[in-house]
């Protein structure tokens, strides 16, 4: 994206053409009316990414775009960020400019916060981090109290105090707390992701029983929902994600969430009868699961055949989907047997053409 893209003016505009685009690629699919959530205009992304561009002695924030990805764009300021990304991307480089050692062969900074005001910092470096540099580096973070800061170079991560932060989101009047660990996924627009939630939990505020959650990255839809379910299964592959749900589970007082580390193909393959049940899906209680709900949020690529096969099964089906297109194709397969009874899309990356949806499914009556 272009920081001259974010237009705050114009982003009624795009929202609406974005919706055009949308409601276009789904025609011809029995859908209800689509619930629209705006994002903010600006000041909405929790995270962002700039490479560090050299010039004599000037050192600046640079962009590039799709079609000339050779000639750097200046970022002094960018509108999509969080405020305090805007605040601290002067001051770091102000405080580093003349430190030869923390300037020289810096070509990347990436900026992680929080609606809390912490940060998490990476500076990742052309040249080995030695002991001159994790001395410097401790003398700059004097300079930022509330922020936390990584070197990286090749084969090595040097963390000076931690690699996470802690969010907090209200979902509904309720606060939950949430460990985001650097270069794992998080959802980057904090107050679209709040609306994503509450929007989960009005659409299965009157099932209960078990919930099954396939793709559950470090709990984020888990733990709220979990307040509306006997009992929550989650499974997901990885590692850092698995134990940053487990924290997440623990510091909100879920006693009734299980996560399984566990990729989706393997699930499908072991409930529907394909395979054996692991141990570790023995030991969260796979076995005696009986989901009223099933919950997938997948990557871009969709579901695939043994997944779709296996949330057949289930009479309520949650899908969040980061690719319309993916979602289309999934859907195509499973209206054979539910029928979509809530429709949303979500503006998670207003100015770009992505796009989240949500739909929920039930079965159909006559199956």
């Amino acid at each position: 994206m272009r920081p001259d893209q974010i237009q705050p003016e114009h982003y009624s505009i795009q929202l609406a053409n974005k919706r055009e685009s949308l409601s276009e690629l789904m025609a011809g699919l029995p859908l209800p009316p689509l619930e629209v959530f705006e994002s903010a205009p600006s000041h909405y992304r929790m995270r962002a990414e700039f490479r560090i561009w050299h010039d004599g002695d000037d050192l600046f924030y640079a962009m590039f775009d799709s079609a000339d990805p050779r000639t750097p764009i200046r970022t002094d300021q960018f509108l999509a960020a969080s405020s305090l990304i805007n605040k601290l991307m002067p001051e770091l480089l102000d405080a580093i400019r003349d430190i030869t050692v923390l300037r020289h062969k810096l070509f990347q900074v990436d900026f992680l916060t929080t609606t809390t005001g912490e940060a998490l910092i990476s500076l990742l470096y052309h040249k080995p981090i030695d002991d001159e540099w994790n001395t410097a580096a401790r003398e700059l973070n004097k300079a930022f109290p509330n922020c936390h800061f990584i070197g990286r170079s090749r084969k090595r991560k040097q963390v000076l105090t931690r690699d996470f932060v802690m969010e907090t989101l209200t979902v509904n009047g309720q606060k939950f707390h949430y460990q985001q660990v650097e270069n794992s996924f998080t959802q980057p627009n904090a107050g679209i992701n709040e609306k994503m939630l509450e929007w989960a939990m009005d659409v299965t505020h009157s099932t209960s029983g078990d919930l099954l959650e396939m793709y559950c990255g470090n709990g984020n839809f888990s733990i709220p929902l979990a307040r509306q379910f006997e009992r929550v299964v989650a499974t997901e592959i990885s590692k850092v994600s698995v134990n940053s749900a487990q924290l997440n589970i623990a510091i909100n007082g879920m006693q009734n969430v299980q996560v399984v580390k566990m990729a989706s193909e393997d699930v499908s393959a072991a409930l529907n009868g394909d395979a054996d049940l692991p141990k570790s899906l023995l030991q969260a209680g796979m076995n005696t699961l009986s989901p009223e709900v099933v919950l997938v949020d997948p990557p871009r690529a969709g579901l695939d055949d043994a997944t779709i096969e296996l949330i057949r099964k289930v009479d309520s089906i949650l899908y969040i989907s980061c690719n319309p297109e993916t979602l289309k194709t999934n859907l195509e397969s499973l209206l054979t047997t539910h029928e979509v009874v809530r429709y949303a899309m979500f503006d998670q990356f207003p100015y770009t053409h992505h796009v989240e949806t949500g739909v929920y499914l039930k079965r159909k009556a006559s199956v």
